[in-house]
């Protein structure tokens, strides 16, 4: 029985552009950082002789159900994985993570000052669960895909989100 979802994660070229991004322009709060370099960290990834940083990540304001953290960003400080390359939405393994926003039209705008890529502007949503809001996609600084998402009204109330 799979009881809960702890966290999810991403692996980034640069562990402190990576933290000022996540805290400055998207206002997650780094709740731990930590340097693996452990035999137990080498056998869980399965790379011999890695050596990580990480740090993890919470939304202010919302209290965590069973982790510190909702997001782990990872470093492979050694040894230094393939860039990343450009993957598109459809490509096999390519994962996103979807962030539930109560202002995406001023966040939109806000980040685009801050010089941040969309892939879109935000879409109505006409269809399913969320039909009635808006989302949209847009890139950190690795290239990683990210999802802003306001639900309805409605939805938003069935939520419990102010």
């Amino acid at each position: 029985m799979i009881a809960d979802v702890l966290h999810f994660s991403f692996t980034v070229s640069d562990i402190e552009a990576s933290i000022d991004w996540y805290t400055r322009v998207l206002g997650l709060k780094l709740v731990h950082r930590q340097r693996q370099e452990n035999e137990y960290t080498q056998v869980l990834v399965g790379i011999p002789g890695a050596i990580l940083e990480v740090a993890q990540f919470a939304v202010p304001g919302v209290p965590p159900a069973r982790s510190t953290h909702m997001l782990e960003l990872v470093e492979y400080v050694t040894p230094r994985g393939p860039a990343f390359g450009e993957l598109a939405t459809n490509s096999v393994g390519c994962a996103h993570l979807a962030l539930m926003v109560t202002d995406i039209h001023e966040r939109h705008a806000r980040m685009c000052e801050q010089g941040v890529v969309f892939r879109n502007p935000p879409v109505a949503i006409t269809a399913g669960a969320n039909s009635g809001g808006f989302a949209c996609y847009f890139h950190d600084p690795d290239g990683i895909t990210l999802e802003l998402l306001q639900p309805s009204p409605a939805r938003a109330r069935e939520l419990g989100i102010p």
